[in-house]
């Protein structure tokens, strides 16, 4: 056993000691097909804290022949496969973290030296375990990993953590990623790889980037952000398994999906962020758990870049809408962008938006997120928008006092700070407003928009929260009518039902916005059954 060659299980066996472990090990099955075939090289980009080492590190311990896993994987998904058994701990694995590697080279003060430290490193364990395969001068990997299958018929599988570390923290060292590149070609593309090759699975955060240096890459099926295809229930957590955790931890499943859910996917079509999940449960609270790295020093970064359209992109979205987005112009790297759509497209790989692939648009997924754009935007020069933001309290104030002038004064001022991309069309359009003034409610409250309820839908709800003592509040939207109106279409069409439980503690709050004289007005009933 050694540190990169046939490294073992334990790190697996700690995922499996910790109190919450999720089992995604159905991926397995998927894999197993894949061994020894055209299709054996897969790689998956996913952002930080979705995962991916810890399934990096669950193949490694199902593959790897120098340990016994079968105690570890035995009441697992993967035990029910048919081909569970076949690939149980029988392969050589090599195991390596770009990350590592990177550090490595740094201390040496020299990057170019990357390549040679990674191949060095495996060689030397591959000498100990083969040294029959070994000449004097054994420098290549590639060659020696053929070299080791001619004499032996041995196979290898491949597993690089962070494989694309060196593009993302060395972006301008073109000599160093040519190298790299240069031995990612031996090792996956040429001739020789296909006969020592039974497996190749890489993790990142960006999908391979498009130039053609990289065509050392082009036999890899992607799974990504954007189409993360047969692989989408393993990219977080799911609904189901997100409600039996809530289940077992008494956790109220209602304010984890608003805190946590959001991002979708063709085949699945709520996944919840794996690692804000697990220290909300841990820490019995909600909050925002997202951890403070480089992408989010990069998030304030691009949303103040200053591309057409951008700025009323992201307001829009904080506003709670959606934006369509052209995902194809993008490069797959941190340097080379041309428009909006190229610095949306980054952050939906860096978990900071979502894509609906349905409708081709982007969208921020939940109110952690959320919470990572505002702290973001206070940085970004934006500071209409933020004295808006910052007013929401005041007008939350007015709602529960129930002052309708000052509610309706409130909300002229959130539309008048974001006046460029909140110009009123519909009663959606007023909605985006609304959510934008109300924007620091979402500490006391569940704002859910479109609420199923009676005999239709309310527009905004606003559910208290387990701790909150504030009233539940049902916001009726109406465009060049009245806000009387909003009221009687509320009790009309039993909206009120779906708050059965803040019965004597619910306002009713209706809005509306007069196109001819550009002024809003509201009124607000405190509701008692």
């Amino acid at each position: 056993m050694g540190i990169y060659l046939n490294s073992g299980n334990e790190v697996f066996k700690r995922a499996l000691r910790s109190e919450i472990y999720v089992d995604k090990t159905g991926m397995i099955e998927f894999i197993n097909k894949r061994l020894d075939t055209e299709q054996c090289c897969i790689c998956v980009s996913r952002p930080r804290r979705f995962g991916k080492t810890m399934t990096a590190q669950m193949l490694k311990a199902y593959y790897c022949k120098s340990c016994d896993s079968s105690e570890l994987f035995a009441r697992l998904n993967i035990s029910k496969a048919n081909n569970y058994k076949e690939h149980l701990n029988k392969h050589n694995v090599i195991y390596a973290d770009m990350n590592e590697f990177l550090r490595l080279a740094k201390i040496i003060g020299n990057v170019l030296e990357l390549t040679e430290i990674f191949q060095k490193n495996i060689i030397s364990e591959l000498k100990e375990a083969y040294p029959q395969s070994f000449g004097k001068d054994a420098k290549d990997l590639p060659t020696v990993l053929a070299k080791i299958h001619l004499d032996t018929k041995d196979k290898f599988i491949i597993i690089i953590d962070e494989w694309d570390t060196l593009f993302r923290e060395e972006r301008e060292n073109i000599e160093a990623q040519d190298r790299y590149i240069n031995l990612l070609r031996g090792l996956f593309k040429n001739s020789q790889a296909q006969e020592f090759l039974s497996l190749a699975y890489l993790t990142g955060i960006l999908p391979i980037k498009k130039y053609n240096t990289q065509s050392a890459m082009n036999n890899f099926r992607e799974y990504t952000m954007l189409k993360p295809g047969r692989l989408a229930e393993y990219t977080g957590f799911t609904e189901e398994e997100v409600k039996n955790l809530c289940h077992r931890y008494q956790m109220d499943f209602k304010e984890v999906k608003q805190w946590y859910d959001g991002y979708s996917f063709l085949r699945e079509k709520h996944i919840y962020s794996p690692n804000s999940l697990i220290n909300a449960i841990e820490e019995e609270e909600c909050d925002n758990y997202w951890t403070r790295t480089g992408t989010f020093e990069s998030l304030k970064g691009y949303i103040s870049m200053n591309f057409d359209g951008l700025k009323d992109t992201i307001l829009k979205m904080i506003a709670g809408g959606r934006c369509v987005v052209d995902t194809l112009t993008f490069s797959n790297d941190l340097n080379s962008f041309h428009n909006k759509d190229d610095v949306l497209t980054v952050l939906i790989h860096l978990g900071y938006l979502a894509y609906d692939a349905e409708r081709k648009e982007v969208y921020i997924p939940n109110y952690e997120v959320m919470a990572e754009f505002k702290s973001a935007v206070k940085n970004a020069d934006w500071a209409d928008v933020i004295r808006a933001i910052e007013a929401s309290d005041r007008l939350l104030r007015y709602t529960w006092e129930r002052n309708s002038d000052k509610v309706a004064k409130g909300i002229e001022d959130v539309h008048m700070a974001g006046t460029s991309i909140l110009q009123y069309n519909d009663e959606n359009s007023l909605s985006c407003v609304i959510v934008l003034a109300y924007y620091n409610a979402m500490n006391e409250y569940t704002i859910i928009r479109e609420l199923p309820s009676g005999k239709g839908f309310a527009d905004i709800v606003f559910i208290p929260k387990r701790y909150s003592d504030k009233p539940a509040m049902l916001v009726e939207l109406k465009y060049n009518e009245s806000a009387e109106g909003a009221i009687a279409q509320i009790k009309e069409r039993q909206y009120i039902n779906a708050l059965k439980e803040y019965s004597g503690n619910l306002l009713l709050v209706g809005i509306n916005y007069d196109k001819k004289c550009k002024k809003h007005t509201c009124q607000i009933e405190k509701f008692v059954l």
